[in-house]
């Protein structure tokens, strides 16, 4: 059986994950897995993920399945969270949601949603995106296509090509955005902008699917929800796939979930009803220890705020990583060319270098970077902001 199959192309991030765990030099550094570091160097466990996670296992009594549709009060407080506790469509019961093994599950699951209304419906991502959007979506069979988003030259939102592209979709077309925190550019839609694209969305009958894997690491929890909030009271039928694992850090717990918007309360019953019986058939019943964590905080107030105040000291630290980047890079370059990266938000930025300056970054300066030049600004150590200014104008200037 397994003779017919072919080798498979090795995963171009995973490539430079192996590159840099090969490499013996003790002043590596790894800045291309997507993973948000303190000023260690280290992926915290959340100190209120901790005193969650031990108040949960002293109570928790059973291991037993929690269901298709996953942990309920994990889905009822991430409802919020994204939409609001008073958001007009909650009032009116459009909104379903289900726990899904990670922001990965609730992609595929939205993906397998979208592939059984049976319309041969295509799906558009912006250029350039994460590129597990693409496998993630196309296989549950969707046509994936690409629309103009971004201006490597400039560092900035191409949002003329991008609406002009919008303009053309077919009635009924999907349309891929990012909340917040544009992964892998970090440039982000203002309010404006975001206006413009649900006014296109709404008289073009336009669906969008929200990528928020980001939550509270752009402009904060609320403003980072508003383009959800925003699409959610302007169209019929949105869906949200929602993680936890940046917010929260809960990384290899796998905790997400598919938010789905309908018209009304009878079509997002039959909507709930077409999500879990699809997760049956993929992954039978979520894992509950990471959405039981949430669902711990999300229970009390005082945990609660401990989780918002950490999560607004890593955002700060991002923004201060961005600002120091920005400025050491424009000393060694002499030039303004890279101030986009202040401006920009979240954890990636698109360093805009050719392939072979990546291969020298790693080469001779040991500094690891996606093939694409996204560089994690929040994987960079604050002592190391200077050394990767030099060693990237050392390699591109």
């Amino acid at each position: 059986m397994f003779q017919v199959l072919e080798p498979q192309a090795p995963d171009a991030l995973l490539g430079v994950m192996t590159a840099f765990a090969a490499d013996a030099d003790p002043s590596k550094l790894d800045l291309g897995v997507g993973v948000y570091r303190d000023a260690t160097g280290t992926t915290p466990v959340m100190a209120v993920v901790r005193a969650a996670e031990s108040a949960m296992l002293a109570r928790q009594s059973s291991k037993a399945y929690v269901g298709a549709g996953g942990n309920r009060q994990f889905a009822a407080f991430i409802e919020a969270l994204v939409l609001g506790t008073s958001h007009p469509a909650r009032v009116a019961a459009r909104v379903v949601t289900l726990q899904t093994p990670g922001g990965c599950g609730a992609l595929r699951l939205a993906a397998e949603l979208i592939a059984r209304t049976g319309r041969g419906t295509r799906v558009v991502v912006s250029d350039p995106t994460w590129p597990n959007h693409m496998p993630l979506l196309g296989g549950a069979g969707l046509a994936v296509d690409t629309y103009p988003y971004y201006d490597a030259a400039s560092g900035t939102i191409a949002f003329d090509a991008t609406l002009a592209a919008l303009e053309r979709l077919a009635a009924g077309s999907v349309v891929v955005l990012h909340a917040s925190c544009h992964n892998p550019t970090g440039a982000d839609l203002d309010a404006a902008q975001w206006q413009a694209v649900a006014e296109l969305l709404a008289r073009r009958g336009l669906v969008p699917l929200v990528d928020l894997a980001y939550q509270g690491l752009g402009d904060g929890l609320e403003a980072d929800a508003q383009p959800v909030r925003l699409l959610a009271e302007r169209l019929p039928e949105v869906l949200v796939a929602a993680s936890c694992s940046k917010n929260f850090g809960l990384y290899r717990e796998r905790v997400g979930a598919v938010i789905a918007v309908a018209a009304g309360p009878r079509e997002a019953g039959i909507v709930m009803g077409h999500l879990q019986a699809l997760a049956r058939r993929s992954w039978s019943m979520p894992p509950d220890h990471g959405a039981a964590i949430v669902a711990t905080i999300a229970a009390d107030p005082a945990l609660k705020a401990q989780w918002s105040a950490e999560l607004d000291a890593m955002r700060q630290r991002i923004t201060t990583l961005r600002s120091r980047l920005a400025s050491a890079l424009a000393a060694e370059f002499g030039d303004r060319r890279f101030d986009f990266i202040a401006g920009q938000r979240g954890m990636f930025s698109l360093l805009g270098i050719d392939a072979a300056a990546v291969r020298a970054l790693a080469a001779e300066h040991h500094v690891y970077v996606a093939p694409d030049s996204r560089v994690n600004i929040a994987g960079l150590p604050e002592p190391q902001v200077e050394r990767l200014a030099g060693a990237l104008h050392a390699v591109a200037a």
